[in-house]
């Protein structure tokens, strides 16, 4: 079993990792559902809990921050704030004091982030999680030239991990300016300033064997990252 929401509570022993996929639910171009960071998340922590069986996968978080993309219709957004609040309760709940009477199947848990909105609240939530003495990483995604949204690296993971989702007839570039140099205008203004149709990259080169890699990738980081975390707790 890899999946917390399928197993029994006596199912539930040991000293477990928790990975917690977080997503979002904002639009990815014509071309791409609404729920593309969650997807990503998820089959990543899934692909870890099948090569590291201490790891289960919890409910994904399918609502993240996702301000920048309001413009655009579909996206809902909880904030910075609140989803950092509902990370603090989530960890707390899965981990809870050394001197409490609570069951702990729990040693850690690691938060697999699918979206770069989630980025702040990740932060703060674990800074606060790790003064109170709980054991909780992250893990964001790093490719070298990846484009930002919606472009040539989304569109190749989901036509590996769920091409049924992807309508390549809707594909088109976007704003393929480097990344670097879009930051800052999309914390500003949001994406619809920079991207009439949403898209910052261009999804028209994506293909599934360029997905496969990058998910192997991917996969590698964050098995690294849950060793590291699985290292720093012993």
């Amino acid at each position: 079993m890899t999946e917390l929401a399928a197993m029994r509570w006596p199912e539930i022993t040991g000293s477990r990792i928790l990975a917690v996929p977080l997503g979002s639910c904002e639009q990815h171009g014509p071309h791409l559902p609404l729920n593309t960071d969650t997807i990503i998340a998820e089959e990543l922590s899934l692909s870890l809990a099948r090569l590291r069986p201490i790891v289960v996968v919890a409910p994904a978080i399918s609502l993240g921050a996702s301000g920048e993309h309001q413009g655009f219709p579909g996206t809902i957004s909880i904030g910075t704030s609140t989803l950092g609040d509902v990370i603090v309760e989530l960890v707390r709940s899965a981990i809870p004091p050394q001197d409490s009477e609570l069951p702990k199947p729990f040693a850690a848990v690691l938060l697999v982030n699918g979206h770069g909105g989630n980025v702040a609240a990740v932060g703060n939530a674990v800074s606060l999680l790790r003064t109170e003495g709980r054991t909780v990483g992250s893990w964001n995604p790093h490719l070298r030239d990846a484009d930002a949204h919606a472009g040539h690296t989304e569109t190749s993971l989901m036509l590996h991990l769920r091409p049924e989702a992807v309508v390549m007839d809707l594909a088109e570039a976007g704003n393929t300016r480097p990344v670097d140099h879009l930051e800052r205008e999309l914390t500003e203004s949001g994406v619809l300033a920079l991207s009439s149709n949403g898209v910052l990259g261009n999804p028209e080169t994506a293909n599934a064997r360029d997905g496969e890699q990058i998910h192997a990738q991917l996969t590698d980081s964050l098995v690294d990252a849950a060793d590291h975390l699985e290292k720093n707790h012993d």
